[in-house]
């Protein structure tokens, strides 16, 4: 399930050690201050009980392709999923991989200042300089050939990723990459599936990121198709030196 993520050695950040840890389908790349895999395997075990114990009580959770509502009390990543879903108008698994992604991080930064939390493409970061993100976006000539620029922020954020031409993530539109920023990894990935779900063609790239604007709490798009290229908001297109 997780033999193409070769990517991840590319985006090793300075003075931070890189460790990964498998919890049945979860599979994440960590960089913290040390080495805390234990406690990064405690949290994944958490976040995925609570989704697991809430789909055998709600099945529609797993399966639904667009937003659903609350059915009474719910854990605080359920509600979270629900919310984020709802505002990018899909369905609340669609969130999933942002969402453990930033449990997991936040539950490690009182251990270490700096933590990034990669889940196949979607990525929860707390970094205390700019940082530059490679794009892989299979074999359009902007994959590992371009990244993108995020200054530095004071407080954590989410840049997700969705490909309609790569990895599991289900996926109705053909784009190489659908990358979105925002303060919640929650919130990009619904989003990034949303834009995503949208682009077909190049010519659908400017429609897209046009729709991406309208959502509350997204800061940045960069959607991606063969040779073509949008960009909108609080990050910058960068040439990765060879």
């Amino acid at each position: 399930m997780f033999e193409n993520r070769t990517y991840r050695d590319q985006h090793q950040k300075q003075g931070l050690v890189s460790f990964d840890i498998t919890v049945k389908e979860t599979n994440l790349n960590i960089q913290a201050k040390t080495n805390l895999a234990e406690k990064t395997i405690k949290s994944v075990l958490r976040c995925r009980n609570y989704i697991e114990t809430y789909i055998k009580l709600h099945p529609e959770f797993a399966t639904s392709l667009t937003p659903i509502k609350k059915s009474g009390p719910a854990p605080e990543i359920i509600c979270n999923m629900i919310e984020a879903s709802n505002l990018a108008n899909v369905g609340p698994m669609a969130t999933v991989a942002g969402a453990v992604a930033e449990v997991t991080g936040k539950s490690l930064l009182a251990d270490s200042n700096e933590v990034l939390v990669e889940n196949g493409g979607d990525i929860f970061v707390k970094s205390n300089t700019d940082t530059i993100f490679n794009i892989y976006a299979g074999n359009s000539p902007f994959s590992m050939t371009s990244g993108i620029r995020i200054g530095k922020r004071d407080t954590p954020y989410g840049l997700c990723t969705s490909s309609g031409t790569l990895g599991h993530s289900k996926s109705f539109g053909r784009a190489d990459a659908a990358v979105i920023l925002s303060d919640s990894c929650f919130l990009a990935d619904a989003a990034a599936t949303a834009l995503g779900n949208r682009v077909k063609k190049t010519a659908d790239i400017k429609d897209a990121i046009e729709k991406g604007k309208t959502i509350p709490g997204i800061q940045g798009i960069v959607i991606i198709k063969d040779d073509h290229i949008g960009l909108w908001g609080d990050l910058k297109l960068v040439k990765l030196s060879e």
